[in-house]
C-alpha cells in the first residue's frame, strides 16, 4: 500500500496532508497549494502536523467539506477547523484561518516585548 493508496500527501518533511472520503487529486491539491501558501511565508518558525480533508458521502450535507489542521508553530500549537460547501471555499477559508493565525502565534512574543513598559529602574515611567 502506496501514500497514494491511502490518501496522504506530504506538504513538506514536517506537515502533512491527509484526505479521508471522496477527494480527488485536484482538490487535494488546491488545498495543498493553499496551506503551503499560508506555512511557506518567510520570517515564521517551521510548522509540524497534519491538515486532515474530509468529504461527507452524505448527499443531503448542506457543507460535505471539513477541514482540520494541528499544527505545532514554534512553541505554539495551532488548531484550525473549517467546513463548507466547496473544497475551493474551504481553502481559501483554511488558508485564511491559518495565516491569522500562525501569525498571531509567531509574533506573540514580539508583540509582548515591545508592548512591556520599562520598570523604574531601567528608565520607565516613576524615575
Amino acid at each position: 500500500m502506496t501514500a497514494k493508496d491511502t490518501g496522504v500527501r506530504h506538504l513538506t518533511d514536517a506537515v502533512l496532508v491527509r484526505a479521508d472520503g471522496a477527494v480527488d487529486e485536484e482538490s487535494l491539491a488546491y488545498v495543498r497549494e493553499k496551506v503551503s501558501a499560508a506555512l511557506g511565508r518567510p520570517g515564521l518558525p517551521e510548522a509540524v502536523g497534519e491538515v486532515r480533508v474530509v468529504r461527507a458521502s452524505a448527499h443531503h450535507v448542506e457543507r460535505p467539506w471539513w477541514a482540520g489542521a494541528d499544527l505545532q508553530v514554534g512553541e505554539d500549537l495551532v488548531v484550525v477547523h473549517v467546513r463548507e460547501a466547496t473544497v475551493r471555499e474551504l481553502a481559501d477559508r483554511l488558508h485564511d484561518k491559518l495565516r491569522a493565525r500562525v501569525e498571531r502565534a509567531a509574533h506573540r512574543e514580539e508583540r509582548t516585548r515591545r508592548a512591556a513598559v520599562p520598570p523604574p529602574w531601567r528608565g520607565g515611567p516613576g524615575r
